[in-house]
């Protein structure tokens, strides 16, 4: 069974539907825009009422998206596995409006909701802003052959005339 392109994202809410399906990279043309490379993410979709008597979203992603490391400039993978839960408003004001007690970001609902953007929206939000290794080679090879900082040397010489 094929996932569809759109859902009615009030409809999918308060009839609390579920979608899975996967997203090959090619259907999510920002995230390739923005230096990602790899094969599909997936997701699942559920539709829910919130505590509060509010229609949203949970949205899952699992994958891996490959990226640059911003410090040795080689491929990084990254795992994406993450959950965010969407409350839904029916116009920007709603939105505006809406007190943030319950921590709960809210988009914009709509009869034709694109699955496809909707996915790569939380994806891009849950990239890092600067990617790099957690121990990178270049790091640790910079910090080896790096000089003491002028700040370091004041540090020292505060310490002494004490």
């Amino acid at each position: 069974m094929s996932q569809p392109a759109t859902i009615d994202g009030l409809a999918f809410a308060r009839n609390a539907m579920q979608v899975r399906g996967r997203l090959e990279l090619e259907s999510m043309p920002r995230l390739a825009r923005s230096g990602c490379s790899g094969s599909a993410v997936g997701f699942v979709l559920n539709g829910e009422i919130n505590q509060r008597g509010k229609p949203g979203l949970r949205l899952s992603v699992d994958g891996n998206v490959r990226l640059e490391c911003q410090r040795c400039l080689e491929s990084l993978e990254l795992p994406l596995r993450f959950e965010v839960q969407l409350g839904l408003a029916s116009s920007e004001a709603e939105i505006m409006a809406a007190d943030d007690e319950d921590d709960v970001d809210r988009i914009l609902t709509g009869r034709e909701m694109n699955l496809a953007a909707l996915v790569e929206d939380e994806v891009l939000l849950a990239l890092p802003m600067v990617p790099k290794h957690e121990r990178c080679e270049a790091a640790t090879v910079l910090e080896g052959n790096a000089k003491p900082s002028v700040f370091q040397g004041l540090a020292v010489l505060k310490k002494l005339s004490r």
